[in-house]
């Protein structure tokens, strides 16, 4: 499958789904501990952030402050598609909803704040609505 780069197409066909987990951010210095299998790895200067399950950083005694739930947009989006995290973070704060984007090889993952996640997905499909049904 090619990934899609046209705007319309990826709204219109982004299919989220909320994943039934809790995330959360951290940081540590070194390796991640072991026990944990983040879903996401960012170096940066002050530390190695961590995106894992909840129950995984509480089991390694890792302190957090964000709970978050992660939607996954469905489409593969290319890596160099134009406009795709604007709209999606555009819609979110207009609904006054953070929103953590982190984009995969295949997929775009969204970290919305864990009480608001049906908003957060509800709001995804209206845009997705208001984008167009894909041609057959």
């Amino acid at each position: 499958m090619n990934a899609e780069r046209d705007l319309t197409r990826l709204l219109a066909g982004m299919r989220p789904e909320l994943d039934p987990g809790r995330y959360v951010f951290t940081t540590v210095d070194g390796p991640a501990p072991d026990g944990v299998a983040p879903v996401v790895t960012v170096a940066e200067s002050e530390g190695l952030t961590l995106v894992l399950r909840q129950e995984e950083a509480d089991a390694a005694g890792l302190a957090y402050d964000y709970v978050a739930s992660r939607i996954t947009l469905r489409i593969h989006s290319a890596l160099d598609a134009v406009g795709l995290t604007a709209a999606v973070a555009g819609e979110l704060a207009a609904a006054g909803m953070s929103c953590n984007v982190v984009a995969g090889f295949h997929h775009d993952h969204l970290f919305v704040e864990h009480a608001r996640a049906e908003e957060a997905l509800a709001a995804l499909d209206r845009l997705a609505e208001r984008s167009g049904s894909l041609p057959d």
